[in-house]
């Protein structure tokens, strides 16, 4: 995968409001504009997780004007990497695409406190799959 120039991928998760933000914020925080990020939902929320947002910032990253978003076929369709976080079947899937299933906690309904290790966790996922596609983190 390394050197074929700009590589796209897509978080999903049920609600669009949690650990799918926070992937898609790493993935564009970390990887600079190497990598073309989505992220979207099977049943999306209103708003993004509260908590979410502050644990972020903790680190950084305003996510505080996302909104979730529906999932789409064409946003499968156009990754190469899709990363699933708890949206079970309800995420198509086509050949041909790379698929990473990531368990997580879910952050719905949780203080900051206990989001904070499911931030972390994603971080370090983020971080590791960038460096198996041969992309240097930016920090």
């Amino acid at each position: 995968m390394p050197g074929r120039g700009t590589r796209s991928a897509c978080a999903f998760c049920i609600h669009n409001a949690g650990r799918s933000q926070m992937g898609a914020a790493f993935l564009t925080h970390l990887a600079a504009d190497h990598v073309e990020v989505c992220s979207a939902g099977s049943a999306p929320a209103d708003t993004v997780n509260p908590a979410v947002v502050e644990a972020m910032k903790e680190v950084g990253i305003d996510i505080s004007t996302q909104k979730p978003k529906v999932l789409t076929p064409e946003a499968v369709q156009s990754s190469d990497v899709v990363i699933t976080m708890g949206c079970g079947d309800t995420c198509p899937v086509f050949p041909g695409k790379r698929y990473l299933d990531w368990q997580l906690d879910d952050p719905a309904g949780q203080g900051v406190d206990a989001v904070r290790p499911i931030r972390d966790q994603i971080e370090q996922r983020v971080r590791g799959l960038l460096a198996e596609l041969g992309i240097p983190a930016t920090v």
